[in-house]
C-alpha cells in the first residue's frame, strides 16, 4: 500500500499547520469537554442507556433483505504476535456408546479476552484514568480481586440499536489503512457524506480500517503499539452526536498514541469520560462487503454480552441485520 494513502496525506487533512500531537493539557481539556459524569440514572451502564425502545423500533425498520452478518473473530487458540494469551478449548468428555443413551461429547472454553485476538465488549469498569472510573468512582475501591462492584458488564444487558459503518477503506479507496494511520474528525464527516449516512443520537458506530484484511494478506503483526484508529480529535464530534456504542476492527485507538504518556486515549475518553462501552477486535470484512452489496451503511445491530456479575467485559459475537 502506498504511503500516499496514510493519514499524513489524507484526502481530508486537518487544517494546515495543525500538530497531530495532543499535549497533556489539551487532552485534559477534551476530557472535560466530553465528560458526562452525573448524567445517567444508572452510572454503571452509562451511555448504553441511550438505547431505547424507540431505538429498537427504528433499528427494526432497517431490516429489509433479512441478511445477517456476524462480526466476531474465530476463537483463537494459536499463539502469535497479536495473541500472547491464546483462548482455551479442549474436550472434557468423549461420548461412547454405553447405557443409558445418549452418549455425550463435552468441551471446555476459557479466554483472557482483553487483548487483540478476541472480539469483546469493554464495560465501564475496564478503564481507569488517574485512578478514577466513569462517574468519578475510585477504581481501587470498587474493583477488587473478586471483580467490579461498579461498571460491571452485567449492568449493561443486551443492546439493539441502529448502527452505521464508517468504512474508511471506501473513503480513501484503499484495501486497508496502514498501521499508524490516524482518522480525524474531518474524515468522519467526509465518510458520512461519501457513504450517505448521518450519525444520530442513540446510534452505534463501527469503524472499519481493513485491519483483518491486512492481517490475512500481509501477515499478522503486534498491533499493541501500531494500528490504524481514531485520533483524539474525533471524540468531541462523537460525543456531540450522542452515540450509544463505539467499535472497530482494531480497538478504536490509533497507535502510536498522539498523546505522549497516554497509551489509549480513546479508551479513556470513551469509557472513563463519556461512559461509552467499546467493542474491540471486530471482524468487519464481511460487513463491509454486505454494506457495499446492500448499498447502504446503516443497519440493525445487536450485542448480547455474557451475563457476568462483576465482570469488566465479555467476549461477544455482535450481529448486523439488513
Amino acid at each position: 500500500m502506498c504511503a500516499e494513502h496514510t493519514r499524513a496525506s489524507s484526502l481530508y487533512p486537518a487544517p494546515p499547520g495543525t500538530d497531530p500531537t495532543v499535549t497533556g493539557k489539551q487532552f485534559e481539556q477534551i476530557f472535560e469537554q466530553v465528560k458526562t459524569w452525573g448524567t445517567y440514572a444508572e452510572p454503571s451502564a452509562g451511555a448504553w442507556q441511550k438505547a431505547t425502545a424507540e431505538g429498537v423500533i427504528d433499528a427494526a425498520s432497517l431490516v429489509r433483505s433479512g441478511r445477517v452478518v456476524s462480526t466476531a473473530l474465530p476463537w483463537n487458540t494459536t499463539s502469535g504476535p497479536s495473541n500472547a494469551n491464546p483462548a482455551l478449548h479442549y474436550m472434557t468428555d468423549l461420548g461412547v456408546r454405553e447405557a443409558p443413551e445418549p452418549s455425550c461429547n463435552k468441551d471446555f472454553i476459557g479466554v483472557d479476552y482483553h487483548g487483540k485476538a478476541v472480539s469483546h465488549l469493554d464495560a465501564l469498569s475496564h478503564i481507569a484514568y488517574k485512578g478514577l472510573l466513569y462517574d468519578g468512582q475510585v477504581s481501587k475501591e470498587v474493583v477488587t480481586a473478586t471483580g467490579a462492584d461498579f461498571g460491571s458488564v452485567s449492568a449493561l444487558g443486551p443492546l439493539v440499536a441502529p448502527c452505521v459503518l464508517l468504512d474508511f477503506t471506501v473513503l480513501f479507496d484503499v484495501p486497508w489503512l496502514e498501521p499508524g494511520t490516524a482518522i480525524h474528525a474531518a474524515d468522519i464527516l467526509a465518510a458520512e457524506e461519501r457513504l450517505g449516512i448521518s450519525i444520530q443520537e442513540g446510534n452505534a458506530v463501527l469503524v472499519r480500517t481493513g485491519h483483518f484484511r491486512r492481517a490475512r494478506e500481509a501477515g499478522i503483526w503486534d498491533s499493541s503499539d501500531l494500528s490504524a484508529g481514531l485520533h483524539v480529535d474525533c471524540m468531541p464530534l462523537l460525543a456531540e452526536r450522542g452515540i450509544v456504542l463505539l467499535g472497530g476492527d482494531g480497538d478504536s485507538d490509533v497507535r502510536p498514541s498522539p498523546t505522549p504518556g497516554i497509551h489509549s486515549p480513546i479508551h479513556i475518553l470513551a469509557i472513563t469520560a463519556m461512559g461509552l462501552p467499546l467493542l474491540d477486535n471486530l471482524d468487519l470484512e464481511e460487513l463491509g462487503t454486505a454494506c457495499a452489496e446492500e448499498e447502504r451503511y446503516r443497519f440493525m445491530f445487536m450485542v448480547a454480552p455474557l451475563n457476568i456479575p462483576r465482570g469488566t467485559g465479555s467476549p461477544v459475537n455482535p450481529l448486523a441485520v439488513f
